[in-house]
Formats: structure tokens, C-alpha cells, sequence
């Protein structure tokens, strides 16, 4: 078997990139679900700490963002600029990588907007 191309090397940081960001979301709304269930129904005594715990948690959730927003352009551009050499002579990428290159991008794309 051989070693992976740089172009699906570059395809699947970016990925992998774009699925952690999703994830974050989803913990995200997870913790403010969370929040708005403490919120109604506090009646313990240790409902003021574990919300305050929760708030802090939502916070250091939202300051991952803008350094994920980050390393997903930085990984889009390097697959965009895999995406060029590879169209130069010589290319050694086959139509399936390109295609999976492609949609890589586009999910990028849109993890970049939904972070903005």
C-alpha cells in the first residue's frame, strides 16, 4: 500500500478539523441546554455552584472558537494550495482525492461561517 498523498494527508486534517468544530456546537448547546434546566428549576443548595460551574464551562467552549476558526483556514488554505500543485504536470492524485479535497473545502467553508 502506498503512503498517503499530501493531498489527502491535507484533506484529512482539514476534516478532522471541521468534525472537532462540530462538536464543539453540539457540547455547546449541550451546556446551555444544561444552564436553562438549572436556571428553572434550582431548588438545592448546590445548584448555585454547579451553575456557575456550567457558565464557566460555556466560556471556555466559546474561547476555543476563534483559535479553531484559525487552524481551519489555516488547514484550508494549505489544501487549496495542495489542490493547485496538483493540477500542475506530474499530478499524482487520483479524481476520487480531488473530489474528497473538494468537499473538504466546502465543509470548511461552511464551519468557518457558522464560527463567525
Amino acid at each position: 500500500m502506498p503512503p498517503p498523498s499530501q493531498l489527502s494527508i491535507a484533506t484529512s486534517t482539514l476534516n478532522r478539523l471541521v468534525k472537532e468544530e462540530a462538536s464543539y456546537h453540539k457540547e455547546l448547546e449541550q451546556q446551555q441546554a444544561s444552564i436553562a434546566k438549572l436556571e428553572q428549576g434550582g431548588g438545592d443548595e448546590n445548584a448555585e455552584y454547579v451553575l456557575r460551574q456550567e457558565r464557566k464551562a460555556v466560556e471556555e467552549t466559546k474561547a476555543i472558537f476563534p483559535q479553531l476558526k484559525q487552524k481551519i483556514q489555516d488547514s484550508l488554505a494549505k489544501l487549496e494550495q495542495q489542490l493547485e500543485q496538483d493540477k500542475g504536470p506530474g499530478d499524482q492524485s487520483t479524481p476520487e482525492q480531488i473530489t474528497k479535497a473538494k468537499e473538504a473545502v466546502a465543509a470548511a467553508l461552511t464551519a468557518i461561517r457558522e464560527i463567525s
